[in-house]
């Protein structure tokens, strides 16, 4: 089973992207997603250094591939998606239909955000190219299993499984209204939470991470427990989403549970200092995504619409 490099979600400065891209050439990652997936107004890397970037991973024996725009507001934003597809140099992950449809047949890697939960759907994708799809971040592994047993023949299966998980996007920045500037004149305030701003109840609970027009739970999903169960899913590819800290160490960890070298608690104990916030799986187990489920927690767990003892209700994160 390979282990990718998300496309990264937040804003960073120029140097310190490219520092943190040339110290993943040295990384156990086999795929890095490149490009700018949120929002077109964050131009520290233009899509010639994104190119370069790619040049400089392929050469150290990694896979490029180029993310496009999810929500894409402008004919600039059409622009540079057409600049990407016409790309022949590096394969592409779509996440709009109109990236797909710019495909032309082409092979491409559908996204997470293209809405794929049934085997129709998948043989859609298919059809138009695909060559991987990823898993939608809120279905578990029940879903998980029946789209597998009807998966297309020669279509690998990508799981994202490590990082705050990109939930929604609007056309509107929360970043920006947060601080009363307008979208169009944000003054590029996302660069001043390099993994997003933590939004809290009134109860002081972490609720959800502002990232710019995306919003992100705010918990880190992790699945460092399930890779077992993933390679008896036949699942070919897990995704890690970078954050701006300890991220080599995240990799490694992956890569020893992967290896064998380290059990899955060891590593989970491991990786609770480095993650900018609490850990949860819940999606995975079909509950609320908040939740985190350890190996244990199963034997005796409630059902999906159980509501934990002691907590009341809350808005799966």
């Amino acid at each position: 089973m390979k282990l990718a490099l998300g496309p990264l979600q937040y804003y960073w400065p120029r140097v310190t992207t490219l520092e943190f891209y040339a110290a993943v050439a040295d990384w156990p990652v086999d795929i890095v997603y490149l490009g700018e997936t949120v929002c077109s107004r964050r131009h520290e890397l233009r899509l010639p250094d994104w190119l370069e970037i790619a040049d400089m991973l392929a050469q150290a024996g990694k896979t490029p591939v180029l993310s496009t725009q999810v929500l894409l507001e402008s004919g600039n934003d059409l622009n540079t998606l057409r600049k990407i597809a016409d790309n022949q140099r590096y394969e592409i992950e779509a996440n709009d239909m109109g990236a797909v449809h710019c495909m032309q047949g082409r092979a491409f890697v559908a996204g997470p955000f293209l809405n794929i939960y049934s085997k129709p759907t998948l043989d859609v994708m298919v059809a138009q190219g695909a060559s991987r799809w990823v898993l939608p971040l809120e279905m578990g592994r029940i879903g998980l299993a029946q789209l597998q047993q009807d998966r297309p023949a020669g279509l690998q299966t990508e799981v994202f499984a490590y990082g705050r998980m990109p939930l929604a996007f609007s056309a509107r920045c929360f970043t920006a209204r947060n601080r009363n500037f307008p979208k169009d004149n944000c003054q590029y305030v996302c660069m001043d939470h390099p993994d997003g701003l933590l939004l809290e109840t009134k109860e002081s609970e972490a609720f959800l991470t502002i990232n710019g027009i995306q919003t992100q739970s705010a918990l880190v999903h992790t699945l460092i427990h399930e890779l077992a169960e993933a390679q008896r899913l036949g699942v070919d590819v897990l995704r890690l989403s970078p954050q701006s800290q300890h991220m080599d160490q995240v990799v490694a960890a992956f890569r020893a549970v992967l290896d064998g070298q380290e059990a899955a608690a060891d590593a989970h104990q491991r990786l609770l200092p480095l993650m900018p916030a609490g850990p949860c799986n819940g999606y995975w187990h079909g509950r609320p995504g908040l939740d985190m489920v350890l190996p244990g927690d199963l034997l005796a767990a409630p059902s999906p619409q159980a509501e934990r003892p002691g907590v009341k209700s809350r808005v799966a994160a």
